[in-house]
């Protein structure tokens, strides 16, 4: 069941999985994505590892708040917001569903805000995980056909974009798994049913550029830390992960063959074992 809950001056939508007396572990998706993204499957090995699971929406994806009065972004202007902010988001929500401190995971631009948040409230993270990301949008940049494929212009209705879908994973998906094509069309659909705001993402795309880089204040940071990452990701190619890593003392680099810019459902079981081992299990 989806839930509201005011934070930060926006609306942000989440979902609740496991018992609450699991450990508290905060799902961050990324960019355009919602918190369907995050598998109901990945979700329930989280839960059996010992977690209690909260995914939400970002701003300006899904059932949150969407900034539609911003535009749609433009060559030159200032961003509309900055990680920053969506992190100060998630500490709000934080605030507004009773957790004082969480295990945080953030994948993509949901590392890169778990990373904000992090620095920001370090309080406030117990432990950190940050999945396929980067310090730092200029750091580990995308091979040209992820780009072409990040940027392609917006598919217009339901079925365009569930064959979009399909195309995007072909080329930033994990070249080492076979491609489950039923669920991306599956889960392309069903946001595409929840909420279709190609402007939304651009706006989340021009917080990633604009925010520079975070490498020298992860130094800061104290709190244990897991990076994951394919080695095979041509969206933020696996020197991302290295990068990461390397700026946060005594993370912990786990990095995987022939996985892209998703997570295979063969990886799941191991993914989730390593966030468990991280979170205390």
């Amino acid at each position: 069941m989806t839930l509201r809950v005011a934070a930060n001056g926006i609306d942000i939508a989440y979902e609740s999985i496991g018992s609450p007396d699991g450990r508290p572990l905060l799902l961050i998706m990324g960019l355009g994505a919602q918190l369907t993204h995050w598998d109901d499957g990945f979700c329930e090995l989280l839960v059996e590892q010992g977690h209690h699971v909260v995914r939400f929406d970002n701003r300006d994806a899904g059932l949150s708040t969407h900034l539609h009065d911003q535009g749609a972004p433009t060559t030159g202007a200032p961003s509309a917001y900055l990680l920053d902010d969506l992190a100060d988001d998630t500490a709000g929500f934080m605030d507004a569903i009773g957790w004082p401190a969480a295990h945080v995971a953030g994948a993509s631009m949901g590392g890169m805000i778990a990373q904000s948040l992090a620095i920001r409230y370090p309080a406030r993270v117990l432990t950190l995980t940050s999945i396929m990301s980067t310090p730092g949008p200029t750091v580990a940049p995308p091979t040209e056909s992820a780009f072409a494929a990040l940027t392609a212009r917006p598919a217009a209705d339901r079925a365009a974009v569930m064959a979009q879908a399909l195309e995007t994973y072909t080329v930033i998906g994990s070249p080492g798994y076979a491609m489950d094509r039923a669920r991306v069309v599956q889960r392309a659909g069903r946001a595409f049913d929840r909420c279709f705001d190609p402007a939304g993402t651009g706006r989340q795309l021009a917080a990633i550029m604009a925010s520079g880089d975070r490498t020298d204040l992860l130094a800061s940071l104290t709190m244990p830390a897991l990076v994951l990452h394919g080695e095979d990701d041509p969206l933020i190619p696996v020197e991302g992960g290295r990068a990461t890593a390397a700026a946060i003392p005594g993370a912990r680099l786990v990095t995987y063959p022939g996985m892209g810019h998703d997570l295979p459902e063969p990886l799941w079981p191991e993914i989730a074992r390593e966030i468990a081992k991280l979170t205390g299990a």
